[in-house]
């Protein structure tokens, strides 16, 4: 992530900036297209197919500068037409980071907030997702979901008590990295989730075989976590060229074909990759404009960087 190099063409690079300095005075930029959506299955609402994570990211304490980082990063996602920020009470000072800046910007209406349960203790649940509302400072989370199936049993029960109540509006369930599939597998097959989120890019694949077409049979939004494999992936791609025929789709970098790999996929409602970079922000949303490629096209991603 921090060391992603992109391959923008110039009119991207336009887009990007924000704005171009010309001798009669500063212009504008071109405004950037809007975002794909899909709908989540349970509810019917319309999501951006690219999100912003803040594992690590995020995680900057009280450091202003860094948080005024977070901000701008923030300000560029939904200026860029993003809604979907998630996040944990593991992520260290990602919620309160989330926080500033939301409060900074004016509490954008947009904003679809995924936040996450995450203790061993059920009767801890309740109050640790008050404090995340808090650090967050919005009324209630469009999704809550149990952090890496930690104490699923009971937590769920309250996640599915408390969207009863409408204090919640989606509950869902997570792991990550290739983890307990088969417990997240049987769990969705038996109770009534709106959302799951596992790992999913065209190396980690694991997905596809059980998890994605249940969560389309089901009618289950999925969010796809570590898309860049906490930036692994991208660095190890970019020490080679972007093939010719990824313009085909409209990709100018590595990321982009990565992302337009993930999202296209049926299943797959929302990536979240994670960035403390505003260029990168507007990379990533702008991989979610324009056209997707279809099954072939899917293969010769996934073959091309299955080979490097």
């Amino acid at each position: 992530m921090h060391t992603r190099r992109t391959l923008l063409t110039g009119a991207m690079a336009v887009g990007g900036i924000a704005a171009l300095s010309r001798a009669g005075g500063a212009q504008p930029a071109a405004p950037a297209p809007a975002p794909l959506t899909k709908s989540i299955p349970s509810s019917g609402e319309a999501l951006p197919v690219v999100g912003l994570g803040t594992w690590i990211t995020f995680n900057v304490g009280n450091d202003a500068a860094l948080r005024d980082e977070c901000a701008a990063v923030v300000a560029a996602f939904f200026a860029a037409g993003g809604r979907l920020i998630d996040s944990s009470p593991m992520y260290g000072s990602s919620q309160p980071t989330i926080g500033y800046a939301l409060q900074k910007l004016g509490r954008p209406e947009a904003l679809f907030s995924a936040e996450k349960v995450w203790t061993s203790s059920p009767r801890n649940g309740p109050p640790q997702i008050a404090q995340s509302l808090a650090s967050w400072g919005v009324p209630r989370f469009d999704l809550v979901q149990v952090h890496n199936l930690l104490s699923w049993e009971a937590h769920l029960d309250t996640l599915l008590a408390m969207k009863e109540a409408k204090q919640i509006r989606h509950v869902g369930i997570t792991t990550s990295e290739g983890r307990r599939h088969r417990d997240m597998e049987a769990i969705m097959a038996s109770r009534p989730l709106d959302f799951v989120q596992a790992t999913y890019n065209p190396v980690d694949r694991e997905l596809e075989a059980r998890i994605l077409p249940l969560a389309r049979e089901r009618g289950i939004a999925v969010i796809v976590n570590r898309p860049f494999r906490e930036g692994e992936l991208t660095r190890k791609l970019a020490r080679h060229p972007l093939p010719g025929w990824a313009a085909e789709i409209g990709a100018m970098s590595w990321a982009q074909l990565v992302l337009k790999f993930i999202v296209s996929h049926p299943s797959v409602t929302c990536a979240i990759p994670a960035t403390t970079r505003v260029d990168h922000v507007r990379e990533n949303l702008a991989a979610a404009a324009g056209p997707l490629p279809d099954e072939a096209f899917r293969r010769r991603i996934a073959e091309a960087i299955g080979h490097i």
